[in-house]
């Protein structure tokens, strides 16, 4: 695969200066060897306060920068993701795009296609993968017999031109899908609109076909912020608080303690390390796209109520 020279300092762009876009910006300029040489974003108080705080040129159109970067950000809205990433891979840019890839399959496809044709690094922000690989948690032999996943917070506006499962589950499904191999057999799911016509809150039954089951609770409507994660072994039982920082642990199996750092700046550093061919990026294209893959599937078999959804919200601490 192509590779910018480790000796030559990259040439780097945000696209969309929104509370991600700002943060991948900050993330640029913290790293030797790079230049963050522009954001773009359509929105002009946006562009006054990255050109206020980070003394760097901003772009009203993303597209005055293709041809013009060596690796990119791609922040903005995810309903916007497969148009820009296209067109930063065709550029000959390496690109990093938020979750998710794209919003339909056909999207994520062509995407993963163009990124090896182009011989491009094409990876996606998932960013508590690398929690999850430094705390030996993805080195398990052993398949899980059952995992229960929680992921609530108050409403923020973010991410709203897509239901909460691509905005918010897809997250845990990409964990699930490294820590249970093999296809989905079987999905039951509800949902609740609370902020508009897509779904805000989503509980979702799944069955792969080795008969592990998973049970997963995605809310954008909550009061409070809970983020946890229970994985069933046939020896015991890990139990994650990712907000106390705290993992319980009745198996065999050893683990590193839960170290939450910086998990976007290690995503944009191994991103930029990787289209300098420093090592392999850990979020590859088709893992991104198995993770769409399923969020569809729990969208479409959704059923949707009006009372809150029946939910693992109150069992899991």
């Amino acid at each position: 695969m192509y590779r910018v020279s480790p000796a030559r300092e990259l040439r780097a762009a945000v696209v969309g200066a929104g509370h991600f876009g700002r943060h991948h910006a900050t993330k640029y300029m913290r790293l030797a060897a790079v230049k963050l040489s522009a954001v773009a974003d359509p929105s002009p108080d946006a562009r006054r306060q990255v050109a206020m705080h980070l003394h760097i040129p901003v772009f009203a159109d993303w597209r005055d920068l293709l041809g013009e970067v060596d690796v990119v950000s791609v922040c903005s809205p995810a309903s916007t993701h497969a148009e820009i990433v296209r067109a930063f891979l065709s550029s000959g840019a390496h690109v990093l795009v938020e979750k998710p890839i794209a919003t339909d399959l056909a999207e994520a496809d062509e995407l993963v296609k163009l990124a090896a044709d182009m011989n491009r690094v094409l990876t996606v922000g998932h960013q508590e993968r690398f929690v999850f690989a430094q705390s030996g948690l993805l080195d398990f032999d052993e398949t899980p017999i059952a995992v229960e996943c929680v992921r609530a917070g108050p409403w923020t506006g973010r991410g709203a031109d897509v239901g909460v499962a691509l905005d918010l589950m897809i997250h845990d499904l990409d964990l699930i899908h490294r820590l249970v191999p093999g296809a989905v057999t079987n999905v039951d799911a509800v949902s609740r609109s609370v902020h508009g016509l897509l779904p805000d809150e989503v509980t979702a039954n799944l069955t792969f076909e080795n008969g592990a089951t998973v049970e997963l609770f995605a809310s954008r409507a909550a009061e409070v912020r809970k983020r946890s994660m229970r994985v069933l072994y046939r020896d015991g039982m890990i139990e994650i608080d990712f907000l106390a920082r705290t993992v319980k642990n009745t198996t065999g199996h050893k683990l590193r303690p839960l170290e939450l750092h910086d998990p976007l700046a290690e995503s944009v550093g191994a991103f930029v390390a990787a289209a300098q061919g420093k090592e392999e990026h850990l979020v590859r294209p088709e893992q991104a796209r198995r993770a769409l893959e399923t969020a569809l599937l729990i969208e479409e078999a959704a059923v949707p109520v009006v009372t809150p959804a029946v939910s693992t919200i109150a069992r899991v601490a």
